[in-house]
């Protein structure tokens, strides 16, 4: 049986420690190097030759932990590493999945073309902001969901009167899984953008009278989508409204509109780096993923891992 080694590049390194001791090893030894230029340098310092390498890396701001990842995957299969697969617990560039406008490049696609070509054996990946992104990589991509982390929270809070809502039309099949599975009503806010990252209008479509509202996303950036439909659920009578999102990019003035808002709460994994703040609430997927690394080198099923 292969050795299983499981290294950190350097913006991962909070959740990949958690991952590991999960897992049940230590972080391996890996050296992350710049010359003066800032080219960055990647070598392991110990013999990986023949082991089932994970490499943990978010492909979040800036882009060298991007460059980062593509390095150490390299790497790790020139030094003849038996399996390279990666686990990007958030991928970035998932929001550019398609031309929606003439010009325009396709960014999960090429970065899905570049971790291939590096030599990555499998993905591993969670909550995509489109399913169809899997079919982008020519390799295994094992797409987890935050669904385990997030449900027995929700049964934790007790709401009586629960409803789901999508921020927007786009998330509203992850919004109607939640809603089946606590056999709940589902409401839908229809966004129109100007620009990225800022939304000219907005409606509630649907009941949202004396609900507890939980608005469901995949991710959350500069929160004004978010909190704008926070604000016009409590204006159409809700008891209250709080939001679920797994990846907190957070960006900008995020932080300060969260907590400016009528949000009871916001609810996020450690998937990226975020600041213990006000009304923010942060979960963690460490168990999740080592889980799924357990299920791999066992041969297993991930079905399990999925409610």
């Amino acid at each position: 049986m292969s050795s299983v080694k499981i290294f950190s590049a350097s913006g991962t390194e909070y959740l990949a420690s958690k991952i590991a001791h999960s897992y049940g090893k230590s972080l391996g030894d890996v050296v992350l190097q710049r010359f003066s230029d800032g080219e960055i340098s990647t070598h392991f310092n110990e013999s990986v030759r023949g082991c089932d390498v994970f490499i943990i890396q978010s492909t979040c701001p800036p882009a060298d932990n991007l460059l980062e990842l593509l390095l150490l995957i390299d790497a790790a299969k020139r030094a003849s590493a038996s399996t390279v697969t990666v686990l990007l617990p958030y991928f970035g560039y998932a929001r550019q999945d398609r031309k929606d406008k003439p010009r325009v490049g396709i960014g999960a696609k090429l970065i899905a073309n570049l971790l291939t070509a590096s030599g990555a054996t499998r993905v591993v990946t969670c909550e995509l902001h489109a399913d169809q992104i899997q079919g982008f990589f020519d390799i295994p991509v094992v797409h987890l969901q935050s669904s385990p982390i997030f449900v027995p929270y929700i049964e934790s809070l007790g709401l009586e009167n629960l409803t789901f809502a999508s921020p927007d039309v786009g998330g509203a099949k992850r919004a109607r899984s939640y809603a089946k599975h606590f056999k709940a009503d589902i409401v839908m806010c229809d966004k129109h953008r100007e620009r990225a990252n800022e939304v000219a209008s907005m409606q509630v479509i649907g009941d949202v009278e004396g609900k507890d509202v939980i608005l469901i996303d995949d991710l959350v950036d500069t929160a004004g989508t978010l909190c704008n439909a926070a604000e016009i659920i409590m204006e159409r009578g809700a008891k209250s409204v709080r939001a679920i999102c797994t990846h907190g990019v957070l960006s900008g003035p995020a932080y300060d509109r969260v907590a400016a808002s009528c949000l009871e709460e916001l609810v996020v994994t450690d998937t990226l780096p975020v600041e213990n703040r006000e009304k923010i609430n942060i979960l963690s997927v460490a168990e999740l993923f080592a889980k799924a690394i357990r299920k791999i080198q066992d041969h297993e099923s991930i079905s399990s891992l999925f409610i």
